[in-house]
């Protein structure tokens, strides 16, 4: 039986928890999956996640940063890639991005020493408009990257799931 979760980041398809190590594939320490290899659509390697991006207002990945091509990490091109845009694998322990490797060749990159602004919501959405990603600062008001803390439950009431108060 293969699961397929949609959350609002990366799809997981495979096993689920019976692949994963520790308390995996839904919540995991983002250290766990740096370095782990890339598949492009047509099935090549096109690299590495090299580093996870948060968004620190909103609290979300961002994005992907994958290393391709390069030896030990000299001549690597860096690629920005939109977290939704990902799938993780549980059974091959990859990520795939529905992409072929050629389009992701000519994507635009950047190198270890001229990162990009990327918190620059033009630069952002046309990343995302390449790989055909959603913003992920998109959608509804609960997410939005200029309303924060909407909908958040305050510590200590009595709605917090901490405290038992959860309202059906």
């Amino acid at each position: 039986m293969v699961i397929q979760t949609q959350t609002q980041g990366a799809n997981i398809v495979g096993k689920g928890a019976a692949t994963a190590e520790g308390p995996g594939p839904d919540v995991m320490a983002a250290d766990t999956l740096d370095g782990n290899k890339v598949i492009s659509s047509d099935g090549e390697h096109i690299g590495k996640i090299k580093d996870i991006m948060l968004d620190v207002r909103s609290g979300r990945i961002a994005y992907a940063v994958l290393s391709s091509g390069g030896f030990l990490g000299i001549g690597d091109k860096l690629f920005a890639i939109p977290w939704r845009a990902l799938t993780l694998d549980t059974e091959e322990k990859c990520f795939v991005l529905n992409m072929t490797a050629e389009r992701v060749k000519n994507a635009p990159g950047f190198d270890k020493d001229h990162w990009p602004s990327m918190a620059d919501e033009t630069w952002a959405t046309t990343v995302h408009q390449y790989y055909g990603s959603e913003p992920y600062w998109g959608g509804d008001v609960y997410t939005s990257r200029d309303e924060p803390g909407v909908g958040d439950i305050p510590p200590g009431s009595s709605d917090a799931p901490e405290a038992g108060g959860v309202k059906l």
